[in-house]
C-alpha cells in the first residue's frame, strides 16, 4: 500500500490544523493531505528484485571499504573507486608485499570471492531488472528522461504505480524529500535543508540520475537543460546544483509517468 502525505505552507495548512484539532479520531497522515493506492503483485515483485539488489550492493560496499582498512592498515593504498581497487587487487595478492603476512593474504582472497559473488547476483538481478523494465510501458517512457535508466524507471514505477496518488509534480518531489525544509514567520520565509523524508532508496538513485547528467555537460543541451544548469551552476555549490537537478528529473518523471507521454527536449527556462 502506498500512503501519501504531503504538508504544503499555505493558507489550507490552518484549516487543516483546525480540522485536527476538531476530528482527533482522523488518523495524523490524512490531515493534511493524502491518497493511497494497493500495489499490484507485479509491482510487489519488482518492489522485492530492488529491495535485494540494494542490500547486496551495501554488502559489495562494506566489502570494499573492509579490503581497503586492511590494506590502509598495512600501508598499501589503492586509488579511490570501485575499478582501481578491482584492477590492483589481483596484483597487490599476487605480489606478496613484505606488509602483508600469508595469513593476511588468504583473508583478503576470500572478501575477494565474496565481492565476486555479490557482483555476479547484482549482475542477475540488474539484468531481470532491466528485462522487465523493457516490458514495461511506463518504464520505456521514464527511459527517456536525462539520467534516467532501467533501475531508476522501474524502482519509480515499482513504488507509486502510474503516478495518479500525486496531483502534481511538486507533491511527488516532497513525498521524495527533495525539497527543501520550510519555515516562515510572518512576512519572512526561511529554505534549509532538504527534509530528506519519503522513499530514501528512490531519493538516492534520482540524485545519482542527476549527477551522470552533470558529469555529461556535452548533453545538456540536447536535453534543452544547458540555460537552466549552466545559470545555476554560478550560483550554487555543486553538491546543491546535484540536489537541484535531482528535484527536477523527479517533477519530469512523474509528469511523463502520469500523462503517458514520453519526455521532449524543450528550453528549461532559467530560474
Amino acid at each position: 500500500m502506498l500512503w501519501v502525505s504531503i504538508g504544503v505552507a499555505r493558507s489550507s495548512c490552518a484549516r487543516s490544523g483546525l480540522v485536527a484539532k476538531w476530528q482527533p479520531g482522523l488518523p495524523p497522515c490524512r490531515r493534511v493531505s493524502s491518497a493511497w493506492r494497493y500495489k499490484t503483485a507485479e509491482q510487489l515483485d519488482l518492489q522485492a528484485l530492488h529491495r535485494v539488489r540494494e542490500r547486496l550492493v551495501s554488502q559489495r560496499t562494506g566489502i570494499i571499504n573492509q579490503i581497503r582498512a586492511f590494506l590502509l592498515e598495512r600501508g598499501v593504498a589503492v586509488r579511490q573507486g570501485l575499478r582501481f581497487l578491482r584492477a590492483e587487487l589481483p596484483r597487490i595478492l599476487a605480489a606478496s608485499c613484505d606488509g602483508l603476512s600469508p595469513r593476511m593474504v588468504r583473508v583478503l582472497e576470500d572478501l575477494a570471492c565474496d565481492w565476486r559473488r555479490l557482483d555476479e547476483r547484482i549482475e542477475r538481478l540488474s539484468s531481470e531488472i532491466e528485462v522487465l523494465a523493457r516490458q514495461d510501458a511506463g518504464c520505456e517512457r521514464l527511459m527517456s528522461v536525462p539520467g534516467i535508466g532501467p533501475i531508476v524507471s522501474s524502482a519509480m514505477v515499482a513504488a507509486i504505480g502510474s503516478g495518479d496518488a500525486f496531483t502534481k509534480g511538486r507533491d511527488f518531489a516532497a513525498w521524495l524529500g527533495l525539497v527543501p525544509k520550510q519555515i516562515s514567520t510572518g512576512d519572512r520565509t526561511i529554505l534549509g535543508k532538504i527534509s530528506k523524508r519519503g522513499n530514501r532508496y528512490l531519493r538516492v538513485l534520482f540524485v545519482q540520475a542527476a549527477w551522470v547528467v552533470l558529469i555529461r555537460p556535452q548533453s545538456w543541451d540536447r536535453h534543452g537543460l544547458k540555460p537552466w544548469l549552466e545559470a545555476a551552476k554560478k550560483r550554487l555549490h555543486h553538491n546543491v546544483l546535484a540536489i537541484a537537478l535531482a528535484n527536477k528529473l523527479a517533477r519530469i518523471a512523474w509528469s511523463v509517468l502520469a500523462r503517458g507521454r514520453a519526455f521532449e527536449a524543450s528550453k528549461i527556462q532559467v530560474a
